[in-house]
């Protein structure tokens, strides 16, 4: 259907209220849907208009243009009487404190107690007792003590409870065991925002069960260019669907505004995010340049805000990116002249993760610039402590107004009256508080999985191969098969998602579970391998085969093409084709990419995106019932324009010459007779001019641009063979079987030599961001043989060391010791070593993170054999080491 019927009432009117403004009304808020043939690149009826920046000057924000809207809230006497009563008992130090939201992981209850802080978050990676998997227990019982210490009114200052915010954008997903939801590019392609309002409802109840009280979402950015790594928080490249999709999650998280219920009861508060324009920077760059014009600023990533604040959204996040150069955090004309003149928002301005620190002239612990200009609560996760005496200190000199202080508390206490958190009790006394057995109970898992199947898109399915025979013999194979941590994607546990088991999901399934469940309840057969490989009597009548991106966030996902460069799963179906066997695809991914030889390969293909915790919501669709029937059809439409190419080039629809492989909005069901014939496997793209940021070996091999070098006394000879031995001899490359052939490279030093990981065109990396963000460099491998020197049995006590390191250029160089470490590791099966960025500058001060030229560096005696799988950036979760 339309988009245009699903948009809520709210949003209509808002339709009007940009007619009447005299504004340049948005165009295209209906674009029409298609089933258009896979080859066919028929823009919708209605596009999106889309400008050209053509300002030859830095433009500049007149909030005149941008529709004049009231604030759908009116203050209560009672409220307001509270707050100037609270304001009148409060000093600076204790009005400072409630603008200032400090992490976790670096502020005790005391502190909370001493500094007067008004709110703490946990971020990604923090957790109560430094584990991301500990039980809901331990949420709770933490946040009591923050309550506690808060609310200690001993010395005569007055009863001001703190808030607890975290990022819950799937669900209550940094905890352990709760209902993990699809990510948001997988709900807009449902197509049902009605659907939005249980999920949030869900989500509201399992956070209150641990004591927690506000969650960071929903995110309501329109994504322009699917190489941000944030893509997949977005419901849509349209700011329609984007904004059809707001008015009901937000009012499932906090009730509807006017009710009993409204931030109370089941309900909570809520985070629109991020203000604004973070899905159009340059690029796709995360925390980059919006150049949009300020008409598309207003119309393609204002709109959806407008329809939130009509829904009753009470705090707005900032945007990290900035707009031709003024970061958001602190540019006024965006947060109070448009958000709080003309949007008619009335709660308070959060900010993201240090993000004052990037406003010009201010740093992470000092921003006056960043509170003058509209910012209402610092999040100062690391930072808290010393930005507190320096605001308290601009406050006394006034360099922040006095009344800018006011008004930025009273915004803060002004939501807390609402929330009703004056009058609340200890979080562990609240009425859903311990009720352990509402997370992921069964009702909450089926709103999951309903939500898990309908966001399925079906690209293609020739000669009807779906839905499968219930009775049939089924292979499942790929990596994310039987992996409930890949299919949930980031955010899961842990910031990037990454590290996660099966058995830290619970009361999760994976994708294989619910296919066997539902095929051998039939009397059907399913064999699992990773690898797709099966006994020569074992030959299956259908291979499902699902594989696709590991999980990421934020910046660490950002990409530089749209290419899918991990060729296992293409292997995989290769190999299975040639034997005559049908293959269904199930591809997981935070955005659409260019999969046009895996499409190929593939008799049907399905784009699940990233389902969450739910993964029999895939059998339930793709497995026929038990008597032959069709349990569930596909009903999800493309949020996201497909490429057709891998350059990564903006695609919406609207665009001129507007020409995806697979239309906004396309998407089959059982009923359609489509045949998608052979694609072109023409990327667009070259590799050798593609930096990857985050990947440099895989399976094995080192992933374009990249090269693995084996130098040996001076000379240096790339890998380009299974077997490759260096110039004098002195150290071998191996391409060895570890789960599929030739998937893992062994490095065998005969002498004393040096393996090297370095751009092909020389290009160079900066690492300082993930540095500061403590990213780690991973290393998955075993142990085949040591040195002589690091053997624990042998009596020769020659120096040998095995080092790893880093180069940032000529004469720029830094090593740390691993000889110990790897000496523990000899017999003992595959392994992770991360080692934190960070300790690769502290050990040596003049070292450039800014300028990395070899991401890797291992220096070896002889005797040393490593099995090398796997070599990337990814998080620290505490197991990062420094050497050893």
């Amino acid at each position: 259907m339309a988009i245009a019927n699903e948009l809520s009432t709210g949003l209509l009117v808002l339709s009007c209220t940009f007619a009447l403004s005299g504004c340049e009304q948005p165009t295209g808020s209906s674009p029409t849907e298609t089933k258009s043939q896979a080859t066919t690149t028929t823009a919708a009826a209605d596009p999106v208009a889309v400008e050209k920046p053509v300002a030859a000057e830095k433009p500049v924000i007149d909030a005149k243009n941008w529709p004049l809207q009231p604030s759908p809230i009116a203050r209560t006497p009672a409220i307001e009487s509270k707050i100037s009563t609270l304001l009148a008992q409060m000093s600076d130090e204790q009005k400072v404190g409630q603008l200032i939201q400090a992490d976790i992981g670096s502020v005790t209850p005391k502190q909370v107690r001493d500094y007067y802080l008004g709110s703490v978050l946990n971020g990604g990676n923090s957790a109560p007792g430094a584990d991301n998997r500990v039980g809901a227990k331990a949420w709770l019982e933490l946040a009591d003590a923050f309550w506690q210490a808060s609310t200690d009114t001993s010395d005569g200052r007055p009863y001001i409870p703190v808030m607890w915010g975290t990022d819950a954008v799937h669900g209550h997903s940094n905890v352990k065991g709760a209902t993990i939801f699809p990510h948001n590019i997988g709900l807009g392609a449902m197509r049902e925002p009605e659907l939005l309002r249980k999920i949030g409802r869900v989500t509201a109840i399992e956070m209150q069960v641990t004591g927690l009280d506000w969650t960071f979402a929903p995110t309501i950015a329109v994504v322009r260019d699917d190489r941000w790594g944030r893509t997949y928080e977005s419901y849509g490249e349209d700011p329609a669907l984007v904004a059809s999709y707001a008015t009901h999650i937000l009012q499932g998280i906090q009730g509807v505004p006017g009710t009993a219920e409204f931030l109370r009861g089941e309900h909570m508060l809520a985070t629109v995010k991020h203000f604004l324009g973070d899905g159009g920077t340059v690029d796709g760059k995360d925390q980059g340049d919006n150049q949009h014009t300020e008409s598309e600023l207003r119309d393609l990533h204002g709109l959806p805000y407008y329809s939130a604040i009509q829904a009753g959204a009470r705090v707005v996040m900032a945007s990290y990116n900035s707009w031709f150069g003024e970061k958001m955090h602190g540019f006024q004309p965006m947060l109070s002249d448009v958000l709080v003149g003309r949007m008619g928002f009335d709660g308070f301005v959060v900010g993201d993760w240090n993000g004052h620190g990037q406003v010009k002239g201010c740093t992470p612990t000092d921003c006056a610039a960043s509170l003058n200009g509209g910012l209402d609560m610092f999040m100062a996760p690391d930072s808290w402590e010393k930005l507190y005496h320096n605001t308290l200190a601009q406050v006394k000199d006034g360099r922040i107004p006095k009344a800018r202080l006011d008004e930025a508390v009273s915004r803060v206490l002004r939501i807390k009256a609402e929330m009703g958190l004056f009058d609340e009790v200890l979080p562990s006394k609240r009425p859903l508080a311990g009720k352990f057995e509402l997370m992921a109970s069964f009702d909450h898992r089926a709103v999951a999985r309903e939500a898990a199947r309908k966001s399925l898109v079906l690209l293609k399915n020739n000669q009807q191969l779906l839905p499968l025979k219930a009775n049939s013999k089924v292979l499942v194979a790929g990596d994310g098969a039987d992996n409930i941590g890949k299919q949930s994607g980031g955010w899961t546990l842990s910031w990037q998602g990454a590290g996660n088991k099966n058995s830290d999901f619970p009361n999760g399934e994976s994708i294989y579970a619910g296919i066997k469940t539902a095929v051998t309840a039939a009397g059907g057969t399913v064999e699992l391998s990773e690898n797709g490989r099966f006994a020569a009597d074992a030959k299956p009548d259908v291979a499902i085969v699902v594989f696709g991106e590991d999980p990421y966030a934020e910046f660490v996902g950002d990409r530089a093409h749209l290419a899918f460069d991990d060729s296992r799963g293409l292997q995989i179906l290769t190999e299975l084709k040639a034997q005559g066997i049908p293959t269904v695809t199930v591809f997981l991914s935070g955005r659409p990419l260019w999969v046009n030889t895996e499409l190929n390969q593939s008799d049907a293909f399905v784009a699940a995106f990233l389902p969450g915790s739910e993964g029999g919501a895939i059998a339930d669709v793709l497995i026929r019932a038990a008597d032959g029937s069709i349990r569930h059809d596909f009903q999800g439409k493309l949020p996201f324009s497909w490429p057709a190419d891998a350059t990564g080039t903006p695609l919406n629809i609207g665009d001129t010459n507007y020409q995806p492989q697979f239309a906004f909005g396309y998407g089959l069901n059982y009923q359609d007779q489509t045949i998608v014939a052979a694609l072109s496997e023409k990327s667009g793209i070259s590799a050798d001019l593609v930096v990857n940021f985050s990947r440099y070996v895989h399976a094995g091999k080192a992933v374009s641009p990249w090269q693995l070098q084996l130098i040996d006394d001076g000379q240096v000879t790339v890998v380009t063979d299974p077997l490759q031995q260096s110039a004098q001899g002195a150290v071998t490359a191996k391409a060895t079987d570890r789960l599929q052939q030739e998937d893992s490279v062994v490095l065998n030093f005969v002498k004393s030599a040096s393996v090297a990981l370095t751009h092909s065109q020389n290009a160079s990396l900066d690492l300082a961001r993930q540095a500061n963000g403590d990213m780690v460099l991973e290393l998955e491998y075993q142990v085949l043989a040591l040195p002589a020197a690091t053997d624990k049995a042998s009596t020769d006590k020659r120096a040998a060391k095995i080092l790893l390191g880093m180069l940032c250029g000529d004469n720029c160089k830094t090593s740390l010791d691993f000889s110990n470490y790897f000496s523990t590791q000899l017999g003992k099966g595959w392994q992770s070593l991360k080692i934190p960025l960070r300790c690769f500058s502290q050990n040596n001060p003049d070292f450039k993170l800014t300028a990395i030229t070899h991401p890797l560096l291992i220096e070896s005696p002889a005797g040393f054999q490593l099995q090398l799988a796997r070599v990337r950036l990814t998080e620290n979760e505490g197991q990062g080491v420094c050497g050893g």
